[in-house]
């Protein structure tokens, strides 16, 4: 299905040094139908031609800037150019990095948050819709293939009503650095012009907002938000504690920290039904644990032929090899990628392909950071809701 050759892709952002750079391309690699053309991977032109060269790239698409690269790119014939970009900047620069190349008519990968602002990620929404536009978030986590199993087992109602939802994200090599002055406090994370309005919910809880409704399908009408930032002189929270009220009346907890001193990188999340529970952790990926009240726990393993459909369609390996973070981010990458090829194909992408986090899902993204900033502002719950433009 879709074009019979690689995709061809360029990066903002991403350059010397970078972590979740280097993430993107591995996980574009990892299926062998992608390949990374072009960039633009830094605000410094030197550096952008150092990871340029560092990649072998050809220097005639390595670029400056991304102004650049979007201008020069939509020249080249369609045989050359790029299909798509990929978006690996701090926050404040995906709005207008990606209107940038949405008004080039390119489709889109872009890191999360959307943008920090609701405005700003309203109006992606509409280009996307008006340019016809693939639109991809890298909200990896709902790449893994047990994370989809979850999702399955609450539609199929095997849990019966969702009554109240656990989900954290706490990290705590954070803390120790902050302590001992590795972290700058104008480290972009840190900083509003760069990070937003928030640092810690923009960070790791947008990611827990996103696993726990992707696999729930519940929507928070209401959250009542607690913010705290620690580390004097840090000018954004660094530990966030939100109570949630979903559509249908389901309970929620939600809790993101830096400052979990032990904790490695544990997001992880518990569904409680009227009929059984299920709990999740991205450390231990390939496992989902069952409980029901009147028989053993069951447990579920990455692979088998009982998992769903789309559960076993993540799947990249047999059972027992483990499978992770690179892996369920490439399923992000894959997905996306075959909706492009089909889309340039003018076919029809199936199901499976579809399921990626979209442009809408960065809004109702953005929409949360800012509610629990006004929550904690004014230390009341307040109005959650999300309602996309018309």
């Amino acid at each position: 299905m879709g074009v019979r050759r690689k995709l061809r892709y360029g990066m903002v952002g991403g350059g010397p040094g970078g972590f979740i750079g280097s993430v993107h391309r591995r996980a574009a690699a990892l299926d062998g139908t992608m390949e990374l053309v072009a960039g633009a991977f830094s605000s410094s032109a030197e550096k952008s031609r150092a990871q340029g060269a560092a990649l072998r790239l050809d220097p005639r698409r390595v670029y400056g800037s991304y102004q650049e690269m979007a201008e020069a790119e939509s020249r080249l014939p369609e045989g050359e150019r790029i299909d798509f970009v990929a978006i690996a900047t701090p926050n404040h620069l995906h709005y207008d990095i990606a209107k940038t190349f949405i008004e080039a008519g390119f489709h889109v990968l872009c890191d999360k948050p959307l943008t920090v602002s609701v405005e700003e990620a309203e109006h992606l929404c509409s280009l996307v819709r008006e340019r016809k536009i693939v639109f991809g978030l890298t909200h990896n986590y709902s790449g893994y293939p047990m994370v989809k199993q979850a999702r399955e087992l609450v539609r199929t109602r095997v849990l019966g009503d969702v009554r109240k939802v656990v989900v954290e994200y706490s990290l705590g090599r954070f803390a120790a650095a902050f302590a001992q002055g590795k972290i700058s406090p104008d480290a972009w994370r840190l900083h509003p012009d760069k990070a937003g309005i928030s640092s810690t919910v923009a960070d790791i809880g947008t990611h827990a907002e996103h696993l726990a409704r992707y696999i729930t399908g519940l929507e928070i009408v209401e959250l009542c938000s607690d913010l705290t930032t620690f580390v004097p002189g840090h000018r954004l929270e660094d530990d966030a504690n939100i109570l949630l009220r979903y559509d249908g009346g389901a309970k929620g907890i939600l809790f993101a920290s830096k400052m979990s001193v032990g904790e490695e990188n544990n997001l992880s999340i518990r569904v409680y039904g009227s009929e059984a529970s299920l709990a999740w952790r991205q450390e231990e990926p390939d496992t989902l644990r069952v409980r029901y009240a009147d028989k053993p726990e069951q447990v579920y393993t990455r692979g088998h032929e009982c998992l769903a459909p789309i559960a076993r369609w993540n799947c990249r390996l047999p059972v027992g090899h483990p499978e992770g973070f690179i892996e369920a981010f490439a399923n992000i990458y894959r997905n996306f990628g075959r909706t492009v090829a089909a889309r340039l194909a003018g076919e029809t992408p199936n199901e499976y392909d579809l399921d990626f986090p979209t442009v809408a899902d960065g809004a109702i993204g953005v929409n949360f950071i800012h509610r629990c900033v006004e929550s904690a502002r004014l230390g009341a719950w307040v109005d959650a809701r999300y309602a996309p433009p018309a």
